[in-house]
């Protein structure tokens, strides 16, 4: 062991509790990062669902998200983590094992100056989220019981494969060179292929449901909404695992992107519909944060705004033109619009990164030069042969992962489906909370009387004028 004591303060001196490849300053980041990640599901998403559903809802969304949170963490460690992140079993899969031992947790992890501790919980809030996205294609139908069966075979028979095959350093289109700085692959085009795969086996909510589906409290929504756009600081500024100048500008060019993204949406909600749409706004910050994702270290400011246009642009038109007219989308009911925010917006990130992808900034990322270079740079340094692989494989990126969770997710859906229904009945459906938990979200007023028996208890829907007119499809 080198002679620490005669260089360093006694605050940083190595001990037992502080190995001498434990950076401090980059743990203390990571762990932070990873709780504004996992305050972006809970309470963020929790509270966003609840608010953006209708009122005979908000339980049942709310509940989908928390659940997943806590089936996942415990799925995670017991098995999901070394899946995903473990021995290589096949180039797309690792080994089954737990991440729960002492010894385990307190070795180096695979990326960092970190602990396995670390990076197991970093990951988890990773998995999480994906999951109670998926949860928004399918809220206001999905019996619970088939939610709480489909969350840990999905995050075991897919996530896992998608997140060892893109981010395991031994990962297929990992070792290939395929670029996805923070999981607009692995999470978003997964969700967003996922749910919408879900919604399919699930089918329709109730038609009054699906004709008239107003939020139940927007500003309650607009909290969460708040809460995911502040968390996504920790989602991408955390992804270089240490606390360094390629993090900084992750999240500079996380949250350009997005006000971005927000201001083109809005001005085209306003061109088009005459009015300015709070739900419209957010849809248009949600495709932003999407967007960004997989390039958010790895290009440059101005191009996070260029891709800010593109996901404020392009996601709203496949919302608000192309799926008015494509029968596959009119036919499923993809109730927050998942497939919009995040599988169009993940693939159209990805495939901008390919594009984008700043040689210099990815050797800071990936310490490599000369194998991750975006097209525009390979043209321009002459290195066409480069730039045409990276955007080669940023589309064999997206085939896979749709791949994947068309085939995985049908199967899951098929195999619950012979347990219990994948949908509430139809009696349920039209109660919604009280059928499905016995509680509803605002169930008292005043001194205690219940809501329905108060003389404020009747529904004043306060879905606005301009997202009826638009046609907006449902939130997130």
């Amino acid at each position: 062991m080198a002679n620490w004591t005669t260089i360093l303060p006694s605050n940083l001196l190595p001990d037992d509790a502080s190995p001498e490849w434990l950076s401090k300053g980059d743990n203390a980041w990571q762990l932070t990062a990873a709780t504004l990640v996992g305050l972006q599901s809970v309470p963020g998403l929790i509270i966003l669902y609840g608010g953006a559903v209708k009122k005979k809802w908000a339980v049942n969304s709310a509940f989908m998200a928390l659940y997943a949170f806590a089936c996942v963490l415990v799925c995670w460690v017991c098995w999901g983590y070394r899946l995903s992140f473990g021995d290589q079993l096949v180039p797309i899969w690792g080994k089954i094992d737990v991440a729960l031992s002492q010894q385990y947790l307190f070795e180096r992890a695979f990326m960092g100056y970190l602990p396995n501790a670390t990076m197991v919980y970093f990951q988890f809030v990773f998995a999480a989220i994906t999951l109670i996205l998926i949860a928004g294609a399918v809220l206001g139908r999905m019996n619970f019981y088939a939610w709480m069966l489909f969350v840990p075979l999905w995050l075991t028979f897919s996530y896992t494969i998608g997140a060892y095959t893109i981010w395991s350093l031994d990962g297929w289109l990992s070792s290939a060179g395929m670029i996805d700085y923070s999981g607009g692959y692995v999470i978003h085009l997964s969700s967003g292929v996922a749910g919408f795969t879900a919604a399919y086996w699930v089918g329709p909510r109730l038609t009054k449901d699906r004709e008239r589906f107003p939020p139940n409290n927007i500003l309650l929504m607009l909290a969460g909404a708040g809460l995911l756009w502040m968390g996504w600081t920790g989602f991408n500024g955390g992804d270089p695992y240490a606390a360094s100048i390629d993090a900084s500008l992750a999240i500079v060019n996380t949250h350009v992107c997005t006000a971005t993204s927000l201001l083109t949406w809005l001005l085209l909600d306003i061109i088009f519909f005459g009015k300015p749409s709070i739900i419209g706004a957010v849809q248009g910050m949600i495709t932003g944060l999407v967007c960004i994702t997989p390039a958010a270290g790895v290009v440059q400011g101005w191009a996070a705004i260029i891709m800010g246009l593109c996901s404020g642009s392009i996601p709203w038109f496949t919302m608000m033109v192309v799926h008015k007219k494509s029968e596959l989308l009119q036919k499923v009911d993809d109730t927050m619009a998942v497939f919009h925010t995040h599988a169009v917006a993940g693939s159209l990130g990805g495939v901008l990164t390919g594009l984008f992808a700043n040689p210099r900034l990815c050797y800071l990322f990936y310490g490599k030069y000369n194998r991750y270079v975006g097209l525009f740079y390979g043209i321009q340094t002459g290195a066409y042969s480069h730039g045409f692989r990276q955007i080669g494989l940023q589309l064999a990126g997206v085939a896979f992962v749709v791949g994947v969770n068309i085939v995985t997710t049908s199967l899951i859906c098929v195999v619950v489906k012979l347990v219990v229904p994948l949908r509430m009945t139809e009696e349920d459906m039209e109660i919604g909370d009280q059928a499905a938990h016995g509680e509803d979200a605002y169930a008292i007023w005043g001194q205690g009387e219940r809501n329905e028996n108060s003389r404020f208890s009747t529904h004043n829907d306060m879905e606005t004028g301009s997202s009826k007119a638009k046609g907006h499809v449902e939130m997130t």
